[in-house]
């Protein structure tokens, strides 16, 4: 990770949103985002990080029935989900153009070679409305294996941005340590969290501190700041999912179930979070108050041992079928890449 001269340290507001997407209409969705980021930019907000999965919507069904009768719930998911150059996202890209900020948006993107295939992906978007890179979640989190094949280690990056060395995970991946550590050897500072509430979870786990806790441990233990933008349930989704069970609602109203704001290097909220209800978190992120508490802890750095340690992280993106011939070698759509260049089909 390169830092600009002159750049090392910026400050900037940073809004995180928690809401609830408009339940598997992804345009719907997409012109909600774009509400949200002119809200945020018109407070200042020059980041702005969406929920997981906020395009169109998390699969709750996987954790309240039985895969069969969910199947017919994915294929609706199928139909409902989006390309990375979409017309969809293409909002959002306009939106943060128009607003001049970053958005990290949530999306469950679409295979262009397999209907069967999708991806729980972080799109980075830049102010220029380009796609900076995406990220898509390594490994799927216990039921949501029903859902979502797992990415590579092609979108473990971190981008050089005019707000800092910018990376982010999605939801339980900001448990998986070594992931988390791939991102901050990358010169990580500013971390974003994605997730979504889950108050179907076990009786004793409570979701929103357990978001809380996974933002600071990350900020604590790399000295970054982390921005954390969590669901929300809304009346919407526990009606749907109450055609499936009969006691959804009773399973999807518990409270406690979402967390979203801001961690400071030293491992506290910067300002108020939000529990459960829909609404913005801003905060100031100063990047030059990462600086004194590297000083006692840098795992990347001077307090480590690389003789001793060594992680290696395979960033090769992975194939179905590599095509060789006499004619030249047929790659796979651009689409399908993580780069992030999309420019040929988006022109």
């Amino acid at each position: 990770m390169t830092m600009l001269p002159g750049k090392e340290f910026p400050k900037f507001t940073a809004a995180a949103v928690q809401a609830s997407p408009v339940f598997l209409d992804a345009e719907k969705t997409a012109d909600k985002a774009v509400n949200l980021i002119s809200e945020a930019a018109g407070n200042g907000a020059r980041l702005v990080v969406f929920p997981e999965v906020f395009i169109p919507g998390y699969p709750y069904w996987s954790w309240i029935t039985d895969p069969v009768t969910g199947s017919a719930w994915f294929e609706k998911l199928v139909r409902a989900s989006v390309f990375a150059d979409g017309p969809e996202v293409g909002k959002v890209r306009a939106a943060a153009k128009a607003n001049n900020c970053y958005v990290v948006m949530g999306i469950n993107e679409r295979s262009s070679v397999s209907l069967g295939a999708l991806y729980n992906t972080l799109l980075f978007i830049g102010p220029n409305g380009e796609i900076v890179g995406k990220h898509r979640k390594l490994v799927p989190t216990w039921a949501e294996k029903l859902t979502w094949t797992g990415g590579d280690g092609s979108s473990l990056k971190v981008y050089d941005t005019e707000i800092g060395p910018l990376g982010g995970l999605a939801c339980g991946e900001n448990t998986n340590t070594l992931a988390r550590f791939s991102l901050l050897a990358q010169g990580e500072l500013v971390h974003t969290a994605s997730y979504i509430s889950l108050p179907v979870a076990p009786p004793d786990y409570d979701m929103a501190e357990a978001i809380k806790l996974r933002g600071m441990s990350h900020s604590f233990e790399g000295k970054v700041f982390t921005v954390i933008a969590t669901s929300t349930v809304s009346d919407e989704i526990i009606t749907a999912m109450e055609a499936i069970r009969p006691d959804a609602r009773e399973m999807l109203e518990r409270k406690s179930s979402a967390y979203s704001g801001i961690i400071g290097p030293d491992g506290r909220p910067v300002g108020d979070g939000l529990v459960d209800d829909e609404g913005i978190v801003y905060a100031e992120i100063d990047l030059a108050r990462c600086i004194q508490p590297k000083q006692m802890h840098d795992i990347t750095g001077h307090y480590n041992r690389f003789d001793v340690f060594n992680l290696q992280v395979n960033q090769q993106a992975q194939s179905p079928v590599s095509l060789t011939g006499a004619a030249p070698a047929i790659s796979l759509p651009e689409r399908e890449q993580v780069d992030g260049s999309l420019e040929s089909e988006t022109k």
